[in-house]
């Protein structure tokens, strides 16, 4: 971890809990949304650690008018053998970075279910599986509103993480500005010296050793009863589903593994509810009006539940 986060950083300054959450996503073949205004290098991020783990990555940038057959592929007639043929998609690849995700209607959104779900594509009635691994990278930008389409909670809680990008602080925009004064261009990630430090193989092995991280049975009800105190708290009108409580066991195994250790203990699952959780519960009406977020609510919901000793 340590070697990708210096190979990341020789195009992206800062922004370490980010790199560690699409790494937690590889590992465990989650899908991951990258929400941040325009500018903080959400693409570059997804680009830079593709290269760093020798991931075949393509880029969709989604717009009103894209095509389900734009995402997924399609037949296409050849007139030599007067025969339809099927035409992969950017969706066969391993990294997908689905770029404004947001912006695209339901009806395109929808065709990315399929894929992220079943890891395959049917097409003509026939399933076409995907590469191994198939993560989607799908940014959104928080704060434009006019002409995107908010996403479905059906489509939310296929993610495993949602990944908050900040502003970076001034030293770290200072840095940013002396790269570019110094003639870094983003699109040129080799000049940069990226190379790749793993390969999709060690990727592989590595994910098979989080799924062996012990969770004892207590821990395993530490996870359950944070799951279900959302859907209680009075904050929240949609709590976190079964679903949501498998995905936070997974991110706390792959985060136990990163740490060093063969067991899973309650501050790894606290470190991982805020990303895990966050876009799988809803806020009322009213705790909007209130200004609560919903990262507030999961830290009260965290600080209420007993932690096993």
């Amino acid at each position: 971890m340590r070697s990708v986060r210096q190979e990341v950083a020789k195009a992206v300054v800062g922004q370490d809990a980010a790199v560690t959450g699409i790494v937690i996503g590889l590992l465990c073949r989650g899908h991951v949304l990258l929400e941040g205004v325009p500018g903080v290098a959400k693409t570059l991020l997804v680009r830079t650690l593709a290269a760093a783990l020798e991931l075949d990555t393509k880029r969709v940038q989604f717009t009103p008018d894209l095509m389900p057959g734009d995402v997924t592929g399609s037949l296409v007639y050849d007139a030599q053998t007067a025969r339809f043929s099927f035409r992969g998609g950017p969706v066969f690849t391993n990294l997908l970075l689905a770029d404004e995700i947001n912006r695209t209607p339901p009806k395109t959104q929808a065709s990315l279910l399929e894929a992220m779900e079943e890891k395959q594509v049917s097409v003509d009635g026939r399933p076409r599986p995907l590469p191994d691994p198939f993560v989607v990278a799908a940014t959104q930008n928080p704060v434009e509103y006019e002409g995107t389409y908010p996403l479905p909670e059906a489509q939310l809680d296929r993610f495993l993480l949602k990944l908050t990008l900040p502003l970076p602080p001034r030293e770290d925009e200072v840095e940013v500005l002396a790269r570019h004064a110094a003639g870094f261009d983003p699109r040129d990630l080799g000049a940069a010296g990226v190379r790749p430090v793993a390969t999709p193989e060690q990727l592989r092995l590595a994910s098979a050793a989080c799924r062996r991280v012990q969770v004892s049975r207590e821990v395993l009800g530490y996870v359950v009863d944070v799951c279900r105190a959302t859907r209680t708290s009075p904050s929240l009108s949609l709590g976190v589903s079964p679903r949501g409580a498998t995905a936070l066991l997974a991110t706390s195994r792959a985060w136990a593994w990163l740490s060093g250790r063969d067991y899973v203990s309650p501050d790894d699952v606290k470190a991982l509810a805020r990303p895990t959780l966050r876009h799988r519960v809803q806020l009322r009406p009213e705790a909007e009006l209130d200004g609560v977020s919903v990262d507030a609510v999961l830290d009260s919901v965290l600080g209420a539940v007993p932690v096993p000793r």
